[in-house]
């Protein structure tokens, strides 16, 4: 099948995004990440826009790429000069990749009322900027910025663009849905006369303003398109750039492109993480492919069917994108959902167990007193274990005081947490403070624990919810506290819920630590 060159700009574009911002070490990070997922070309940043991109492509010489290429990106030469002497010109041979990106304007409002220029010196300008970097060794890619929009417009002169940056040498036109209107009938439609007039090979940029970037991405491949041009997770600007996570697998494990190397498939889904993790950008639960909810099943008939056969309810094998199957326990899980989740802790429970009915009840019970075990697995697998008899505690508490200091006077360490915990027969009394009672919490049970169990200095919180579950009752409401914890490699849920706040967050906590010992075997 016909190789699709999949073209990343997380780096530029993506960092364009409301919220995002990359340090120097972030970027390189994030680009060992895509080059080792195979992407074949990673926009890495546009060198003439500030210092840190200029460092960047002096630093990243130093990475292996393997069979990817950089690119710098940049802009034509400003009007009413040479290419020669632009300095954004000069700066993309600086930055020293072979391939260098380069958009001009494709849109006649854009020429009149943004570069205040006439349409001649526009195609000037394109003309010279590609002849320019061709002479000096380059392979240019060029990005015809508002393609669609200009060729609504003003066909004509849209394409009058495209075929001047064709003549000076252009390797790739990329036709760009930069305001992100395009529906994908339209994309399909004008992609496949751009790519019958050029003969040369011709890419797309969506952006996701109407919400269809993958569709018209997929569209303007149907229609001849051999690069696609976007961000690992959408991210970009105002609505983001077409989601990479979710265009590669639908072109490869669908529709038959190559886009990547088949045995990197299965890193789709930890590379997409890493990205959203660095950029401190929570992931989408329901993002296709790649979220945690992507092949989450709650349903009762879901869960059922997908046991008896994957197929059912399951599009692709999640393993094929490096996913991984949930069952979620809720009150509305009927046993079929019980009972796949208890085969995974214990292979010899059947369905006509009484401890699937027992569970049951239990669950329900729990869930009526505020706890949610859908949103917390690691919690509900301690449960499931506890009533299947399998369950060790590490440790356990004897008490836990809570101190604090109203008004703080010392702001970062405004309350101080006493924990006494018993293992293994010995007793370990521990204080710490924190700036609150559940970080002073978490600080000294983590404190008097490390010494039996070094692994928990792996573990850091990285997210803390808190919800009234009857706000009718004011402040003698019942609370439901969900952790979220890594070790680094992997992620986990804990739940607690009570009157007390910092009683329940102190389930939580204690599940952690618990969840993170049980999976290591370190008890």
């Amino acid at each position: 099948m016909r190789q699709i060159e999949i073209f990343d700009t997380t780096l530029r574009d993506g960092a364009q995004a409301e919220g995002i911002s990359y340090s120097l070490e972030d970027k390189l990070n994030i680009t060992r990440r895509l080059c080792r997922l195979g992407l074949r070309f990673v926009e890495a940043g546009n060198p003439a826009s500030n210092p840190k991109d200029m460092e960047f492509f002096r630093r990243v010489g130093e990475t292996d790429t393997g069979g990817t290429d950089l690119v710098a990106f940049g802009a034509t030469r400003k009007k009413g000069t040479r290419a020669r002497e632009d300095e954004g010109c000069r700066s993309l041979l600086a930055a020293g990749t072979r391939w260098v990106a380069v958009f001009g304007k494709s849109w006649d409002l854009h020429v009149a009322d943004v570069l205040r220029t006439t349409p001649e010196e526009n195609l000037a300008m394109i003309r010279d900027t590609v002849a320019f970097l061709r002479a000096n060794g380059r392979e240019v890619i060029f990005d015809a910025e508002h393609f669609f929009d200009g060729y609504k417009h003003n066909r004509e002169y849209a394409l009058q663009t495209i075929l001047a940056a064709r003549e000076a040498g252009a390797c790739r036109v990329v036709l760009c849905d930069t305001n992100g209107a395009g529906f994908p009938w339209e994309i399909g439609a004008v992609t496949k006369e751009a790519v019958g007039l050029l003969g040369v090979p011709v890419g797309i940029h969506p952006h996701n303003d109407v919400g269809c970037g993958v569709a018209s991405a997929l569209a303007a491949v149907e229609a001849g398109a051999v690069q696609v041009q976007g961000t690992l997770l959408g991210f970009g600007e105002r609505c983001g750039n077409v989601n990479l996570s979710t265009v590669i697998p639908n072109l490869q494990l669908k529709l038959g492109y190559d886009c990547i190397p088949r045995e990197m498939m299965p890193h789709l889904t930890k590379t997409a993480r890493y990205v959203a993790e660095v950029s401190n950008v929570p992931l989408s639960s329901g993002m296709p492919y790649v979220g945690k909810g992507a092949f989450a099943h709650k349903g009762g008939m879901h869960v059922d069917g997908v046991t008896k056969n994957a197929a059912s309810f399951e599009h692709i094998p999640p393993q094929a994108v490096g996913n991984t199957r949930q069952v979620l326990l809720s009150e509305f899980s009927g046993r079929s959902a019980l009972y796949a989740k208890l085969r995974e802790l214990d292979s010899t429970v059947t369905r006509d167990s009484g401890i699937t009915e027992e569970l049951a009840e239990d669950l329900k019970r729990l869930e009526y007193e505020g706890y949610a075990f859908e949103s917390a697995g690691a919690s509900f697998e301690i449960f499931a274990l506890k009533h299947l008899g399998k369950y060790q505690p590490a440790f356990t508490l004897d008490y836990f005081k809570i101190l604090g200091e109203q008004p703080a006077v010392n702001v970062a360490r405004s309350c101080l947490a006493v924990v006494k915990i018993q293992v293994g027969g010995k007793t370990e009394i521990t204080s710490a403070e924190g700036d609150g009672p559940v970080h002073a919490l978490d600080r000294a049970l983590r404190q008097s624990l490390e010494g039996f169990y070094p692994c928990l200095s792996q573990v850091r919180l990285i997210d803390y919810k808190v919800r009234v579950m009857e706000g009718r009752a004011a402040t003698a409401s019942r609370v439901r506290v969900l952790i979220e914890s890594t070790d680094g490699q992997t992620t986990w849920t804990t739940v607690g819920a009570s009157a007390d706040i910092i009683d329940a967050s102190w389930q939580a906590l204690r599940d952690s630590m618990e969840y993170k010992l049980m999976r290591d075997g370190a008890v």
